[in-house]
Parts: C-alpha cells; sequence; structure tokens
C-alpha cells in the first residue's frame, strides 16, 4: 500500500488558503492538514458554514482530502495564545474552547474530513490537578459524544508540556471513542517511547498521525533531515500497520519559505520510501 500524505495550512500562515491549497496539490500531497484561524477558514466568522461550502468544493476541485487541527494561537483569545483550553480555572472560558471544539466538528463534517485533532490545554500555577482532570474528562465527554452525532473522528494529541503530555497520559483517559491524534515528533520530545513503536502500540486507536523532524528533547518542529526522527522508520511503521488516514507533514515555524517546504517535504518523504 502507499502512504498518503498531507501539509499543515499552520506552515503556510503567510499565504490564502486558496494559494497554501494550490501550493499542496501542485506538490502531489493527497490532502491538507487545515488548522482553523482567522486567515484560514475562520471558525467564528459569520460566514464560516458558507466559507466550509466553498472549501470543500475547493478540495474536492484539488482532490485533497482533509484532516481539522485546532491548534491557532489566538483564534479565541487575543491576549493569551491558546487560551482559554480545557483546563482553564473560568467555566465560561472552557465552555468557549468546548464551543469552538464542537465548531470544528462541524467544519469537519462539512469538508467529509478524516478527524478533527485538539488538545487539552496547560493547568494554569495553582490549579489542582485532580480539579483539571475533572474539568478535561467534562470537556472531552461533551466533544465525543457531539463527533458521534456528527459522525466525525475526535482525536486527543498529546502535547508536551500539557496536562495530557504523553501517550500514557492519553491512555489512561480510557475514554471510548476518543481517538488518538499522533506526533510522532511529540515522542522524541518526551522520549516516553521511539516514534515507530508508539505507531505499532497504538494502531488501532489512531485517529490521524503527524511527521516532522525533531530533536530530542527539544519541542521544535523541524525540516526533516536536520533531527533526530528515523523517518524511514516511522513509514516502515505506518505500513506495517497498514494506515491508510493522512500522514500530515506539520513545520509551524516554516512559512517564511513554505513556497520551498511544501514541495521539499514531500519529495524527502518519498525519497524515503525508494
Amino acid at each position: 500500500m502507499s502512504l498518503r500524505f498531507a501539509y499543515n495550512t499552520n506552515g503556510a500562515a503567510n499565504h490564502r488558503l486558496d494559494d497554501a491549497l494550490s501550493l499542496i496539490a501542485d506538490a502531489g500531497y493527497d490532502g491538507v492538514a487545515l488548522t482553523l484561524d482567522i486567515h484560514h477558514l475562520d471558525p467564528f466568522a459569520e460566514s464560516w458554514a458558507q466559507d466550509a461550502e466553498r472549501v470543500r468544493g475547493r478540495l474536492y476541485s484539488l482532490s485533497l482530502g482533509s484532516v481539522i487541527e485546532t491548534g491557532a494561537r489566538f483564534l479565541l483569545d487575543p491576549r493569551a495564545k491558546h487560551e482559554p483550553t480545557l483546563v482553564t480555572a473560568d467555566a465560561a472560558g472552557r465552555a468557549r474552547r468546548v464551543a469552538f471544539l464542537h465548531r470544528a466538528i462541524d467544519i469537519a463534517a462539512i469538508l467529509g474530513s478524516e478527524a478533527v485533532s485538539f488538545w487539552a490545554g496547560v493547568p494554569k500555577p495553582g490549579i489542582d490537578p485532580a480539579e483539571a482532570r475533572g474539568w478535561l474528562r467534562d470537556g472531552l465527554d461533551q466533544v465525543v459524544a457531539y463527533a458521534a452525532e456528527r459522525r466525525v473522528v475526535a482525536a486527543l494529541e498529546p502535547e508536551p508540556g500539557m496536562l495530557v503530555e504523553t501517550l500514557d497520559d492519553y491512555a489512561a483517559l480510557d475514554i471510548p471513542g476518543l481517538s488518538l491524534a499522533l506526533d510522532t515528533g511529540h515522542c522524541l520530545v518526551t522520549q516516553e517511547r521511539e516514534p515507530a513503536a508508539a505507531v505499532h502500540e497504538f494502531a488501532d486507536r489512531l485517529g490521524t498521525v503527524a511527521i516532522e523532524d525533531m530533536a530530542r528533547g527539544t519541542h521544535i518542529h523541524l525540516p526533516f533531515g536536520e533531527g533526530d526522527m528515523d523517518v524511514p522508520g516511522v513509514l516502515d511503521a505506518l505500513e506495517a500497520i497498514r494506515f491508510d488516514k493522512l500522514v500530515c507533514v506539520e513545520l509551524s515555524r516554516e512559512s517564511h519559505r513554505a513556497d520551498r517546504m511544501i514541495p521539499d517535504s514531500l519529495r524527502y518523504l518519498r525519497e524515503c520510501r525508494r
């Protein structure tokens, strides 16, 4: 089988969405990991539903599949990066995050996306971890239930530094219907497992997979060949489990040279399969 690759639009933040989609399609990708943002299908715009329908048509015309990503930095609060989250102390803030994730699920349903990827958040200093876990479970229950109604895959991404940081943290939640969004580079940051081993261990729970290069212990998304990732080994593992969903390249720091990184990344991945 042939793996299917996508490119995350958070690595094309200086491009209009239509232009980014054209670059991704022209490079030969099979899909796009669409990070909803103020300039890339703003989920809070009054015309969000019509915008989503238009993007659906655009993806269809370009033969691109999709995954919805929800990691935009200042989409919910222009003064606080990534806030509010599912573990924010303010109940109204947590409700705003849940409402956003519901909207992301609605957009995924319109686009026919393979999954919606999201993360837990970082508890602020002084927050009781047990209380934060309670808030998280409550939010996750709401998101998973809504995703099931809309027949969308909800996938939680363990993120270094967040309340759900490792694959063990994800597994401990044990929430039926909650898939895993595996960023293989994060395994190198937390050094909990080798990325290829993680692919095999969680094969039956994978909702979506991200790949990039990364140095061990350092959470910086790097172009392929600049870190410690055994990219061929990860691709071998994905092929071994017959992973047929999109494998998404995430280079969120490379927007300034997206014109080069989009085609270069796919070229690297294809060379790894020869």
